[in-house]
């Protein structure tokens, strides 16, 4: 819990007294009235005049006032790196505070030497300070790190250095303002922010981004999936833009310790499957999912909360079971399998779009998505950096992600020979 901000008295030291003039007499100097404690007399002493001050009781409470002001001046001031948030920051929000041996504080301690030798700083649109007190939308980022790691510090430094490296490269922020050939991606991704979310414990809602992967809409397999590099640009371009509806740079709340609470930043995912033929997947498919899944999981730690496989064959839902039976519960609990997209309303309330059985807009009307142009000359991004995979746990930062890969790998996931392939997500729990 936070300290209270101290008052302008520092501790230990008297009070000014207040006075109506320089001369003005002290409290104790004040005449008072006779020995007569009657309504009367209080009324007499009320209206007695003042007696002019003595000098001498003039110099001394301009002595009194001088030496307080002396003590306050000297009075020890409350440090600016002292441990106890409210105390050393009361412009914004402020981190509840740590103790010593905290995971968040040695993370803290070791960004200094991270952010020079990575020689950048900026994570999910957050530009990381080492600074001191550590601001708080830097926090919000390490604590993400530590939570995909279990609160192990040195995977999670590991992690974010390798991050730090990728976005240098990659330049993610700027992949999210590019704009893309309609005739390729146009249909394929939407952002919406939708209220009236059910909770988890069921009592209550809340308002959720999500982002919706719609395979249905791929006209063209190979442009699509065929130029890995500007598949993989328009990828993180749509998850780039998703976590912009988080609002990190300005968030007021602080995220929870590892098992101790939902992390309140991050985002619910669907994958529609709706018209997508499950034949044996196409080598484009496969690269540019697995591609993405690499990126993902090493670089876009704790951003998942929920997952929705919607509009899948009731025949291939054996696949997805067999899939949950080699996976993390905790993952398990993220990811739902839905045979027919207007039961999603069941999960999602009433302000989905109609095909899946709410009240709201179609998607192309309620959400948004990347910069599209009705033409094939779209600007040709530069070859990407290979991808790190950073040692993350994967346990509650890939939920999905685990599924995904299973799915991408059909024959064993399937586990039987010539079983139908399940087309895998071109996004990964982390999109």
């Amino acid at each position: 819990m936070a300290e209270p901000v101290p008052t302008s008295t520092e501790p230990g030291v008297q009070p000014t007294p207040t006075t109506t003039s320089p001369t003005a007499p002290t409290p104790s100097e004040a005449p008072v009235a006779t020995t007569n404690t009657t309504a009367a007399g209080a009324d007499v002493a009320q209206q007695a005049t003042p007696a002019p001050p003595e000098p001498a009781q003039t110099a001394s409470t301009t002595a009194t006032t001088t030496t307080q002001q002396q003590q306050q001046q000297q009075a020890p001031a409350v440090p600016t790196n002292a441990p106890t948030t409210a105390a050393s920051n009361t412009t914004g929000p402020v981190w509840p505070e740590l103790a010593a041996s905290h995971p968040l504080k040695d993370l803290q301690s070791k960004l200094p030497k991270l952010l020079k030798e990575a020689d950048y700083a900026e994570v999910y649109g957050v530009t990381l300070s080492a600074e001191e007190p550590t601001p708080f939308s830097t926090n919000l980022i390490l604590q993400k790190f530590l939570r995909a790691n279990s609160n192990d510090v040195d995977k999670a430094s590991s992690q974010l250095f390798s991050t730090l490296k990728w976005r240098k490269e990659f330049q993610p922020l700027k992949a999210k303002d590019e704009v893309f050939d309609e005739e390729r991606f146009g249909g394929l991704g939407y952002i919406t922010v939708l209220d009236g979310v059910p909770s988890a414990d069921g009592k209550g809602h809340s308002k959720e981004v999500v982002t919706w992967n719609i395979y249905g809409a791929v006209k063209d397999h190979k442009a699509t999936f065929g130029d890995l590099n500007g598949f993989l640009r328009w990828r993180v371009a749509l998850m780039e833009r998703s976590i912009a509806q988080l609002n990190l740079s300005s968030a007021t709340t602080s995220i929870p310790d590892h098992g101790a609470g939902a992390d309140p930043y991050t985002i619910m995912q669907i994958h529609d499957y709706l018209s997508v033929k499950f034949l044996r997947m196409d080598p484009n498919i496969k690269a540019a999912s697995k591609k993405t899944i690499e990126i993902f999981q090493a670089h876009y730690p704790e951003t998942l909360s929920r997952k929705f496989f919607v509009n899948v064959p009731v025949v291939m839902g054996w696949v997805f079971g067999a899939v949950k039976l080699v996976l993390a519960k905790e993952t398990v609990r993220k990811f739902t399998v839905l045979s027919y997209g207007e039961y999603l309303v069941n999960e999602l309330g009433s302000n989905v779009p109609k095909a899946y059985g709410g009240k709201g807009p179609e998607l192309k009307e309620l959400g948004e998505t990347v910069k599209l142009e009705p033409t094939k000359q779209a600007a040709t991004a530069p070859e990407p950096p290979s991808s790190t995979t950073a040692a993350a746990s994967g346990k509650e930062t890939a939920a999905g992600d685990e599924a995904t890969a299973a799915t991408t790998t059909t024959d064993a996931a399937a586990a039987a020979p010539g079983a139908p392939s399940v087309p895998a997500p071109t996004g990964t729990s982390s999109s």
